[in-house]
């Protein structure tokens, strides 16, 4: 028997990298798979593809994070379809790297609007059926720039920052009714983007890190599926940097 068996995940931005590997990952441990994305395209198709050949139960639902109205529906609908959501996992999100100086207002807000404001949506859409079941594990994906701040990151930073508050605030709110809130803040982790990066600046970012090393999706899912599990049933409120030490 898995470690999720019979539960359900709700996964935001399951097409690709990271949230691919979550939701595989809990698919092969029982879990029943709601996946969400902006579009239905290939990608998004070929996840749901590969859990379902894990055995897993799995529905596809187009979203967008930011629109508060839409969040809840998207609850409503995977609790008619599952009967419960157990975990769910703010995923979802976007970068616009610039310099301060260079950033326009639109690059602001949508960075803000789709990783802090759709976690805060989500999460909101929730709670009502987490605590009338008084279960659930609630698990935002944050980013060790969100500890550290990086040059030219100056939104997404902020945006993550905002998780982490975000996250220990909502774990003070909701433990009593047996809910916990986790964040987890990747560091450098080899994905479909990062991978094109150059050789030699992908070694200089290694360089930095004590295990010499970037990251795979799988050591963040591995990371999740902890978090989603009945092993970690007295951690809430902590943010876990899977870094390779880069912030030690």
């Amino acid at each position: 028997m898995g470690l999720l068996e019979g539960k359900t995940l709700l996964i935001t931005g399951a097409s690709r990298g990271i949230g691919r590997a979550i939701a595989i990952k809990f698919a092969s441990e029982g879990a029943n798979i709601a996946m969400t994305n902006i579009v239905e395209d290939d990608e998004f198709c070929n996840v749901s593809d590969e859990c379902e050949k894990l055995g897993a139960r799995v529905k596809r639902y187009v979203s967008d994070v930011a629109d508060f109205e839409g969040s809840q529906e998207l609850a409503d609908k995977v609790m008619k379809d599952f009967g419960s959501i157990d975990v769910l996992i703010n995923n979802a999100g976007i970068t616009r790297d610039t310099l301060l100086m260079r950033m326009t207002e639109e690059q602001w807000d949508q960075v803000i609007r789709i990783n802090l404001k759709g976690a805060f949506n989500l999460t909101k859409a929730v709670l009502r059926p987490m605590m009338k079941q008084r279960n659930g594990s609630i698990i935002n994906m944050s980013s060790v720039v969100g500890v550290s701040g990086n040059a030219g990151q100056s939104n997404y930073s902020a945006s993550k920052a905002g998780m982490i508050g975000f996250t220990k605030s909502v774990a003070r709110e909701i433990g009593s009714r047996n809910i916990r809130c986790n964040a987890i803040a990747p560091g450098f982790i080899i994905t479909e983007m990062t991978d094109k990066l150059p050789d030699e600046v992908k070694k200089e970012w290694s360089e930095k890190i004590p295990l010499k090393r970037g990251g795979t999706p799988d050591d963040v899912a591995n990371t999740a599926l902890f978090l989603a599990s009945d092993l970690s049933t007295y951690i809430s409120g902590q943010v876990i940097q899977v870094c390779g030490g880069m912030l030690t």
